[in-house]
């Protein structure tokens, strides 16, 4: 096989669309068709299936991504991704809820590539989260601890959320003096239908019955609603804490604790650009601390 044609075959499954590979190899979705044609005539087989959600692996498909992975890393380690003069080097896809994402380590990623400039990081961060244990993703940062599949977890860091709202939503609707008073304000929250994981469900916590009326799958559309005078909102402290638009409520009584957990599939752990971006990452997080408990 030509590892040229498994590296594209890789590039789709890990996308899975024709276009989202094209873009990230630089060359056109005929020709990543072509290619793929041309490895399933060599292996004898059909590697994906075409669906609502893309191209999807086969069983064979999920075969062969171990024998091109597998193919993929000794060609990361003979191409300098070990520890050397010049640094680790590869590309890491680092998957990551859409606030973590956008707060803690975006605004961090910069230093990361000082330090690492042959490291190609790329960053998805959005609601939901991609697979380790599929190869979706190199390293994931999760909600919860995954209770299955080849991966290694670790608690990458607690967090703290609150209530808050705009002064003037306040001031035209009222400080509410307790957790019961909170059913006569416009509560701003996630999509009930759209809540991905259990940890995001954190208005029933607060107050059982309690409906967001103003509604977003993302957080950081919560957040502009919630800092342009919607209603009162769960926000992370990380996200709330430095905005001047934002005053939190019932602080002396609403307080949530979750965590971010760093996760990857057992196999990358050897990889030095995993070990750098896991090292780096652990250290963004230790100089948010303030922000983040």
């Amino acid at each position: 096989m030509n590892w040229d044609d498994l590296r594209i075959f890789l590039c789709v499954a890990r996308t899975q669309r024709l276009n989202a590979a094209a873009r990230e190899l630089g060359v056109d979705a005929t020709t990543i068709g072509r290619r793929l044609a041309r490895l399933e005539r060599d292996v004898d087989a059909t590697l994906f299936e075409q669906g609502p959600a893309g191209y999807v692996l086969t069983e064979r498909g999920r075969a062969l991504v171990e024998h091109a992975e597998a193919a993929e890393q000794a060609a990361l380690r003979f191409g300098g991704d070990v520890s050397g003069e010049a640094g680790p080097g590869g590309t890491v896809r680092v998957s990551v809820v859409e606030g973590f994402g956008t707060w803690i380590v975006a605004r961090a990623l910069p230093d990361f590539h000082r330090r690492h400039p042959r490291i190609v990081i790329d960053l998805v961060a959005g609601s939901g989260v991609l697979s380790p244990s599929r190869r979706e993703a190199d390293i994931a940062i999760m909600l919860a601890r995954p209770q299955h599949g080849p991966l290694v977890a670790r608690r990458l860091t607690d967090y703290r959320l609150g209530l808050y709202a705009s002064p003037a939503y306040l001031d035209s609707a009222g400080m509410p003096g307790a957790r019961a008073h909170l059913l006569d304000h416009s509560i701003v929250g996630y999509v009930p239908d759209h809540i991905f994981t259990p940890e995001l469900d954190y208005l029933g916590e607060v107050l059982p019955g309690l409906e967001p009326a103003i509604r977003s799958t993302s957080i950081n559309a919560q957040w502009e609603m919630i800092a342009g005078g919607g209603g009162i909102g769960v926000l992370p402290r990380f996200m709330a804490a430095e905005d001047a638009r934002l005053v939190p409520v019932l602080a002396d009584d609403v307080s949530i604790l979750r965590s971010f957990w760093l996760v990857m599939h057992r196999d990358m752990r050897r990889f030095a650009r995993i070990a750098a971006f896991s090292q780096w990452i652990d250290e963004a997080v230790a100089q948010r601390r303030d922000v983040l408990l």
